[in-house]
């Protein structure tokens, strides 16, 4: 049995501790020994009694209706990446190793179908990844904009080959010494990687590949390991995002993020830039800077960054 239950009281509890009195429409009261909402409270707005909410919140969560959860859900004013956290968590925990049914598992490799979309969108960085992070195919704006992690992990263009470590943005992001030169806000961006992590880890817990991730990152990184304490989980579907390109510069792209239902766990993210903006236009630079990995693959980092100032001050 996958016992889940110290994941299960945690994260309950983080959700808890962030909602005032106030909030939910109760006194305040005196002499509060715990912050935010105490767990009699939480019972009370779940219409639950408080002896039920506590076994809940000790783990004992198998079994329990989804009227109940979502009752739960809405006391504790999950969002929708926590509700869907808190469903996946009792998933877990009303499945065992012995009962467990067969599950798809997430893919490992990228058909040659979604390699061939991939490169069809040539104005656009594009990468598919899988739940851990890990970068399993690009196009070839896709693979110029993230050389940097690839040269932490080196890997060929598009699908990685059997037994070479993909690159990997967590790794990357907390364990490179150019994680946070690439990320100009890397406290935002390190805590979406983190959050997405845990929702992974709360979606697919037998995943040994990224439990040994997690663990890397746990034991090398303090910065991972007080996020990853802190339980947060995200839905990463549209937004923008700010990156600082070695080679090219600053670039600020919107970005789209679409979950592949018919290969289960990967995610295809692509990046756009306004028209007439500074970075529709080092999107153009970094399309001829490409050219260069293609020539010279095996320049270093420092090569590579050097080339790309020349690039950008070279005259037009």
């Amino acid at each position: 049995m996958h016992d889940n239950r110290d994941e299960i009281r945690d994260f309950l509890i983080s959700r808890r501790a962030r909602i005032t009195p106030q909030q939910a429409g109760l006194a305040p009261g005196s002499r509060r020994r715990v912050p935010g909402l105490r767990r009699e409270e939480v019972a009370v707005l779940a219409g639950v009694s408080t002896d039920w909410y506590t076994r809940l919140e000790k783990g004992h969560i198998s079994g329990v209706s989804e009227d109940v959860l979502n009752a739960v859900a809405r006391a504790l004013r999950l969002d929708d990446a926590e509700c869907a956290h808190l469903f996946d968590l009792a998933r877990t925990a009303s499945t065992g190793s012995r009962t467990r049914r067969p599950v798809r598992r997430p893919a490992s490799t990228v058909r040659p179908g979604l390699q061939r979309l991939l490169d069809a969108m040539g104005d656009a960085p594009a990468i598919i990844r899988n739940g851990r992070m890990d970068i399993l195919a690009a196009n070839r704006l896709g693979r110029a904009m993230y050389w940097p992690v690839y040269d932490d992990a080196p890997a060929p263009a598009g699908q990685a080959p059997a037994g070479t470590r993909p690159a990997n943005i967590a790794r990357f992001q907390f364990l490179d010494p150019a994680g946070p030169g690439f990320f100009p806000d890397w406290d935002t961006a390190a805590d979406i990687t983190v959050a997405l992590l845990r929702t992974e880890a709360g979606r697919d817990p037998y995943n040994r590949h990224l439990t040994d991730l997690i663990g890397e990152l746990s034991t090398r990184s303090d910065d991972f390991r007080t996020r990853w304490a802190a339980h947060n989980v995200r839905l990463h579907h549209a937004g923008t995002k700010t990156f600082h390109h070695p080679a090219i510069g600053d670039l600020t792209l919107d970005y789209e993020s679409i979950d592949l239902h018919a290969d289960l766990g990967l995610n295809l993210t692509a990046y756009t830039a306004a028209p007439d903006t500074p970075s529709h236009d080092a999107l153009r630079l970094l399309a001829s800077w490409a050219a260069t990995l293609d020539a010279a693959p095996r320049l270093t980092r420092e090569d590579r960054s050097h080339h790309g100032q020349n690039q950008r001050e070279r005259p037009r």
